[in-house]
C-alpha cells in the first residue's frame, strides 16, 4: 500500500508534557530520589530535563497501564536488569507512594525468582529491604 502522506502525518502523535512531567515527578519519587537530578544536569546539561518530560511528561501519561501496574513492571525490569540498584531503591519508595503494600514489594521479588534466577532475585531484595527500612526510619509506611 502506497500513500503520499509524510511519515509524521502517517503516526500518532506522542504526548509530551513537560509541566505535567515535573508535576508527575513529585508525586511519584520523594525528595531524596530526586537529589540525583541536579548532579545528572552539571555532568549533562538538559539531560535530567528530556528524563523528567520524556519518562514522566510521557510514557507515564499514556493510558493502558496505572501507576501500580507500572511500578510492578519497573520493580521487575530494574531487578531483571541488575546493577542498577539507586533506581530501583527509588522505585521501591514510588511503589509505596502509588499504594502498593510492603508486602506486595517484596512479593515481586519472591515472584521473579524463577525467572530471572535467584541471585538477581536476591540481590534486588536486598535493595528493596534497605528502600524500605529507609522508609519506616523516616516516618513513612
Amino acid at each position: 500500500m502506497t500513500t503520499n502522506r509524510t511519515l509524521s502525518e502517517q503516526l500518532t502523535r506522542a504526548r509530551l508534557d513537560r509541566e505535567e512531567g515535573y508535576r508527575l515527578l513529585d508525586v511519584l519519587q520523594d525528595e531524596a530520589t530526586q537529589q540525583a537530578l541536579p548532579g545528572i544536569e552539571q555532568i549533562v546539561p538538559g539531560y535530567a530535563d528530556w528524563i523528567i518530560t520524556a519518562l514522566f511528561g510521557g510514557t507515564y501519561l499514556r493510558e493502558g497501564l496505572s501507576l501500580r501496574d507500572r511500578q510492578l513492571v519497573n520493580l521487575a525490569a530494574l531487578t531483571a536488569l541488575g546493577g542498577v540498584d539507586p533506581q530501583l531503591s527509588g522505585h521501591v519508595k514510588t511503589s509505596l507512594r502509588v499504594g502498593m503494600t510492603r508486602e506486595e514489594v517484596l512479593e515481586v521479588f519472591v515472584h521473579l525468582a524463577p525467572y530471572i534466577g535467584v541471585p538477581k532475585a536476591l540481590a534486588g531484595l536486598r535493595v528493596a529491604a534497605a528502600a524500605l527500612a529507609d522508609v519506616e526510619q523516616e516516618g513513612g509506611r
